[in-house]
């Protein structure tokens, strides 16, 4: 919620409280603004609750009140924000009223610059999967393609939304993007709980024998291990059918980053599909192996449809030669 007031060129509170009552949702007003006319050191002003900036952002409420002022010879004196305010608000009010044509928020040079010391203050992942350590491996290695793979495709939607060329296809692509970007953050997770589960594993089988503990631990630490992968693996088989999709009707001139999408997709498939496979055998119950057998063979047949429909679509949509 934001608390924003606006302050008008008059002292005439009654004319505050037209506007208040004009602006205000539970009187006809814009959604999400909660608003009351008020005489605050001498000069009208609206005092307003914002409750969803994003549904009615903050420059659409000022310039509601700036032209219902001049209905009364009056204009907006100035405004202020009470307590603190999403950054995201403001950039929406800056670029609204700069009206700035196909506006990415990764354009803001501190937004840069922090997702960078973001990452610079994590452990680096590849010296980590490069090091003489069982874990990460090759599921967290798996999971992490997946999610570059769906981060690809993100940025094919980025590059296809706001060209008028592809205006037929925008709302499939927002849905595209939302999902997409569910995927890359659950893919992103997954990186680290697949070396956790490994590490359970040999928890377990670090027990002492004689312990009756023992044998539960080691299964329910090997269930753990084969539902991590597969569901990599599921989510990996999605993200192929998505960057497939965005190679479909996307930007034509980002159709390869598209394509990449696809391939690391099955890569993280296949790598997580041999995650799950090692770690099958290990359980004692019969119908879970199978249930995750059957699945996962009936996901390798889904991917390997997707992939030959990828190269008929790069050689016929892109443009790229056969070979």
């Amino acid at each position: 919620m934001i608390a924003y007031n606006v302050y008008l060129t008059t002292a005439d509170v009654s004319i505050a409280q037209k506007i208040a009552r004009a602006v205000r949702y539970s009187s006809g007003g814009l959604r999400f603004v909660k608003a009351l006319g008020l005489l605050v050191d001498g000069r009208a002003q609206v005092s307003m609750n914002l409750t969803n900036f994003h549904k009615t952002p903050l420059a659409r409420v000022l310039e509601f009140i700036r032209r219902e002022g001049e209905r009364y010879g009056v204009a907006v004196h100035h405004s202020e924000l009470i307590g603190l305010v999403p950054q995201e608000a403001l950039i929406d009010a800056a670029v609204w009223h700069t009206q700035i044509d196909e506006f990415q928020p990764e354009q803001i040079l501190e937004q840069r610059m922090y997702a960078v010391l973001k990452e610079s203050e994590k452990p680096n992942f590849l010296d980590a999967l490069a090091a003489g350590t069982p874990a990460p491996g090759g599921g967290s290695a798996a999971a992490r393609a997946g999610a570059m793979a769906a981060g690809l495709v993100s940025m094919v939607v980025h590059l296809t939304i706001n060209k008028k060329k592809y205006a037929a296809v925008k709302t499939e692509m927002q849905n595209i993007l939302n999902e997409t970007e569910t995927l890359r953050a659950q893919l992103t997770q997954a990186v680290e709980e697949d070396a956790a589960s490994f590490n359970a594993v040999m928890d377990a089988f670090r027990i002492p024998k004689e312990d009756k503990r023992r044998p539960e631990a080691i299964q329910a630490a090997t269930l753990q291990a084969s539902q991590i992968p597969f569901e990599t693996a599921r989510k990996a088989a999605r993200v192929m059918e998505l960057a497939l999709r965005a190679a479909e009707i996307g930007n034509t001139n980002a159709i390869t980053d598209a394509g990449t999408g696809v391939k690391l997709a099955q890569a993280a498939f296949a790598g997580a599909s041999y995650n799950v496979r090692v770690n099958v055998p290990g359980l004692k119950d019969e119908e879970a192996q199978k249930t995750f057998l059957t699945e996962l063979k009936n996901l390798k047949e889904h991917t390997a449809v997707l992939e030959a429909r990828l190269e008929e679509l790069l050689v016929n949509r892109g443009g790229l030669p056969r070979i």
